[in-house]
């Protein structure tokens, strides 16, 4: 009903309540003409929910409707048909010319959706006026043509549109919606104010600080009579949404059925919000667009990725019954069935890592190994080169088993906490990573390939018990075999421009990789580089991943260059924070000239997290502070954004209490790692006391070495050194 009322021509003439009929010109806003022609422009105002409102929206939708009286004709019965394409952009551009609007894709289309409702109110007002008797019934006799709209209708589109209007099928729709529109059981009572116009109203007289207004408390004021009286009925379900408002979550308000639609028992209809008016969209109300149900094309793809996991599943299968055949042909002498007790994890059980080695070499679990001679899996033999793991933590909820169980026909990690699965011997580690025994003749083996040579860093010697960095010790091989090997010697990795916000290259040198191999303070081209495998391994290719978090280049922002040239870094924050329409976390190695911490920055929400793992306030950094928070109030005034006065000068800063670091040299690892756990938790908002799930004081030397297999991984997938 409000929005029937709101649909309302400046044009439309009251019904006749005395002898003599009030009338008035028709609306073609000359002021507007005028002022245009002396190159004065209106300015509008956007509320929180993307909604217009201000002083001039009126005059702005008044506007409109004349525009659309003017370019569309009455016969056109769909507002999507394609031949009106050139008609709307001719009202775009006129609108253009005399209101101060951004020329973005959410303004063009909020403004044509407008214009549309106003050719529905054009052609309902005619079809009143001149179609319906004074008790809503289609005359019988032919209309006259409206001689007062001549230059808006033609004699051969007006005969045009009766014939549409006297249509049958037209009159029973027609009755229809009279009938429903008659009675309504909650009447809108607030005129052509609208709900946006209305809650800025509110806003206004309270002197809130809030930016928007809940549906359910806008659609209770929408219908308060003129004496302030509330009806009962009206209060009811304003209190049932009270109620139901404190126990549903606001994903689930979101994802199903608002809380006001819950309370009236309606259908809840796409691309709209319930009591929130014209404009305002579920993407712009929970700044996360709804689901929407996949295409017959989509459903066949996933279909097809489906058979083809069934597939990979059988051969799987298949593979473990013929390594079971083999098992089980074995004799069950004490020798043999010693081979699952393997010397080089402590015998018995033990607290353990889970790895895996595709897609990327990475953590994926913990639990316990249980290495006893002649123990069985299941009433069974383990496959050769794995050992019997319990499985007590999952770190990555997506991570396929080695091997699928088949006997709870389990093929993921997630569905197998609390079980027995069998795990290969290569990518099980110690929790204290302290092994047992095995390492000496590996050492022996890389010492002999590196002799004559420069000596290999102490972190990659695989002493007693440690931890054995196979990517790292492989890519070093390619260097030493290659060009790299000599002093100088660079490569190149292309940076796309999804990653930074514009296209670049990376340089990458021997010196790069040498503060790998020796565990030393990293330089710009090896964050960056981590960053990339990042985007490749987690952000690319997933809308949800990518559209929550970007990064940040700390070649184009760092100390030297915020003193040197802070223009330019606050122009790339800006143009980097105005890129998005929805909430963003914006990943920041920032680099104070000797030591890198990181920021994750919320530019919407004025929210920056302060990771330092030297435990450092950020007051030590004032012209980095003081380029963030410029940076988001420029960012505030060129999006428009209503914000309150108790917070416009004041950016949040929330110092998280991450893992710090023992010595002088990690904080480049330190980075990389947060940035990696971030990501991989996929929030927005990082606790104070960081994740529970890497809550610790301090990362461990495998944890950092976890971090640097990846890199040297992603060397070699990537082809960057070769023979």
């Amino acid at each position: 009903m409000a929005s029937d009322q709101e649909n309302s021509q400046d044009a439309n003439a009251p019904d006749d309540t005395s002898e003599k009929e009030i009338t008035r010109g028709i609306t073609i806003m000359k002021s507007i003409i005028r002022d245009r022609d002396k190159a004065v422009t209106y300015n509008v105002n956007w509320n929180a929910d993307n909604q217009l409102i201000g002083y001039n929206a009126a005059k702005l939708a008044s506007y409109i409707g004349t525009l659309v009286r003017m370019h569309i004709p009455i016969t056109a019965t769909r507002w999507s048909n394609k031949e009106l394409g050139s008609a709307k952009d001719k009202i775009w551009t006129e609108i253009l010319r005399s209101f101060n609007i951004e020329d973005t894709t959410i303004r063009k289309k909020y403004i044509l959706q407008l214009a549309g409702k106003r050719h529905r109110g054009w052609r309902t007002f005619l079809t009143n006026k001149y179609l319906k008797d004074k008790e809503n019934f289609f005359v019988e006799y032919d209309p006259e043509y409206p001689v007062k709209y001549a230059i808006f209708i033609t004699e051969e589109e007006w005969v045009a549109f009766v014939d549409q209007r006297r249509d049958e099928n037209f009159k029973k729709v027609s009755a229809t919606n009279r009938e429903r529109a008659s009675n309504p059981t909650y009447a809108y009572k607030k005129g052509r104010l609208g709900y946006a116009r209305l809650e800025e109203k509110i806003l206004d007289e309270t002197k809130s600080d809030a930016t928007s207004l809940p549906p359910h408390v806008l659609w209770k004021e929408a219908r308060v009579g003129k004496d302030g009286t509330v009806r009962d009925d009206v209060q009811h379900i304003y209190d049932e949404c009270e109620t139901l408002s404190q126990s549903i979550s606001t994903a689930e308000d979101q994802e199903n059925r608002s809380v006001l639609s819950r309370a009236l028992n309606v259908p809840e209809y796409p691309g709209r919000v319930r009591g929130k008016g014209h404009g305002c969209t579920p993407t712009s109300l929970y700044k996360n667009p709804r689901r929407r149900n996949p295409s017959n094309q989509e459903v066949m793809e996933t279909l097809q990725a489906l058979q083809a996991q069934v597939l990979q599943l059988q051969k799987d299968n298949e593979r473990y019954r013929c390594m079971e055949k083999c098992s089980s042909q074995l004799k069950e002498t004490s020798e043999k069935a010693s081979i699952n007790c393997q010397n080089k994890f402590p015998e018995g059980i033990s607290s353990c890592q889970l790895y895996l080695s595709s897609p990327t070499y990475r953590l994926v679990g913990k639990g316990k190994v249980h290495n006893t001679s002649g123990d069985l899996l299941h009433h069974r033999p383990l496959p050769d080169g794995h050992l019997k793991v319990s499985v007590d933590v999952v770190l990555d909820k997506d991570a396929l088993l080695p091997i699928p169980d088949i006997v709870s026909e389990t093929t993921l990690l997630r569905d197998a906490i609390g079980s027995f699965v069998a795990w290969p011997l290569d990518l099980i580690f110690i929790d204290d990573e302290v092994f047992a025994q095995g390492s000496q003749q590996l050492s022996q083996k890389i010492g002999s390939r590196q002799k004559n040579k420069r000596d290999l860093p102490v972190t990659s010697l695989p002493k007693k018990g440690a931890f054995v960095p196979r990517y790292q010790i492989s890519l070093e091989t390619l260097v030493d075999s290659s060009d790299m090997a000599t002093a100088g010697a660079i490569r190149l990795l292309d940076m796309e421009e999804d990653i930074f916000g514009y296209s670049c290259t990376e340089t990458i040198g021997k010196e790069d990789l040498e503060h790998i191999f020796r565990h030393q303070e990293l330089g710009v081209g090896v964050i960056h580089t981590y960053i990339r495998f990042l985007y490749d391994n987690f952000t690319r290719g997933n809308d949800q991943l990518s559209n929550r978090f970007r990064f940040v280049s700390s070649s184009l922002v760092n100390k030297a260059l915020i003193c040197r040239e802070p223009d330019s870094c606050r122009e790339y924050l800006v143009k980097r924070f105005m890129a998005s329409s929805t909430n963003n976390l914006y990943l920041w190695p920032y680099n104070s000239g000797c030591h890198w911490l990181l920021l994750a920055i919320d530019p919407l929400k004025e929210v920056v997290y302060f990771l330092n793992s030297i435990d450092g306030e950020w007051t030590n950094y004032p012209d980095m502070k003081q380029l963030v928070d410029t940076s988001i109030k420029v960012f505030r005034s060129q999006r428009q954004a209503r914000v309150p006065r108790t917070k416009s000068s004041n950016i949040t800063w929330i110092k998280v209490q991450c893992p710090l670091q023992r010595n002088g040299i990690d904080c480049g690892y330190f980075v990389m790692r947060f940035m990696r756990e971030i990501i991989n938790m996929n929030q927005i908002e990082i606790p104070i006391t960081y994740f529970d799930e890497y809550k610790c004081a301090h990362y461990t030397r495998l944890q950092l070495e976890q971090i640097k297999e990846e890199l040297c991984q992603y060397f070699i997938e990537k082809r960057l050194i070769s023979i």
